[in-house]
């Protein structure tokens, strides 16, 4: 395999009939900026012609997966009269990933923090670093989710259990995944990206249509609508990022100490 290009914020290799896409900014924690959301629908449009490709991995280069959106980069500025139609620009990239037709795989190799952890439940399945960190922190940011995580994550785990995720913002280990049935397999970092080739290949060697219709009948019968949900949750993240919890919360992040959260 090719090694990433630096100065690409998404890479994409191809191999037989697998290919990888890798989140490549490793020294900002893999977050997502302006760029990596237009590198990454522009590779989701090459894969989305690419009739020999059975199956696709999603990754991240260096030591985290995804640590979600770039606050640094003030994205959430970035928008004319409406926030959240600017928040369904920034996530519909990476929402694509749930109309692919061929089975999709997160290799989490490292820290899959909010929207990035959005993108690995977005996947159809998940192999962890099982030291990795994970979560939907958005409460501790004094946000609602966004890229559809409150719509799918119950639908994984439970709803009683999405409910502690989400309300608490709490970081759970790759292992702590693998335990509530989030991700397929979780292993040594060294061998995640090996074992999601691994299941990869396994995919590959079953006929293409059948996996297909398969993967279509599986979401049909789930009545799976990410983008619809990711729609309402953009409204009620946009409403809380014009709150003074959210700049409270989004400052403390980046200032690395305790929000003091007033509820408004």
């Amino acid at each position: 395999r090719k090694p990433p290009m630096e100065d690409t914020p998404v890479c994409y290799v191809k191999k037989d009939t697998i290919g990888q896409i890798s989140f490549n900014r490793p020294h900002n924690l893999n977050t997502m900026n302006q760029e990596m959301v237009l590198a990454f629908q522009k590779i989701m449009d090459h894969v989305k012609t690419d009739r020999d490709l059975r199956c696709l991995i999603v990754t991240g280069s260096g030591t985290t997966f995804c640590g979600g959106a770039d606050f640094k980069s003030g994205f959430e500025k970035n928008h004319g009269s409406f926030l959240s139609d600017a928040l369904m620009d920034f996530y519909r990239p990476f929402l694509e990933i749930s109309t692919l037709k061929i089975p999709v795989i997160a290799a989490i190799n490292g820290h899959a923090i909010g929207g990035g952890f959005g993108i690995a439940l977005l996947c159809d399945l998940r192999v962890v670093n099982q030291e990795a960190k994970l979560g939907a922190n958005f409460a501790r940011l004094g946000l609602h989710s966004g890229m559809a995580v409150s719509y799918i994550l119950p639908r994984l785990v439970g709803l009683a259990r999405a409910n502690e995720l989400l309300f608490t913002g709490r970081i759970i280990t790759g292992e702590d995944a693998a335990s509530m049935g989030l991700v397929n397999y979780a292993v040594e970092k060294e061998a995640v990206l090996a074992r999601a080739f691994a299941l990869a290949e396994e995919i590959a060697q079953s006929a293409p249509v059948a996996v297909q219709m398969m993967k279509r009948s599986l979401y049909s019968g789930l009545e799976w609508s990410p983008f619809k949900a990711a729609e309402m949750e953009a409204r009620n993240q946009a409403r809380t990022f014009e709150m003074d919890d959210a700049t409270e919360g989004i400052s403390a992040m980046l200032e690395k100490r305790r929000p003091d959260f007033k509820g408004r």
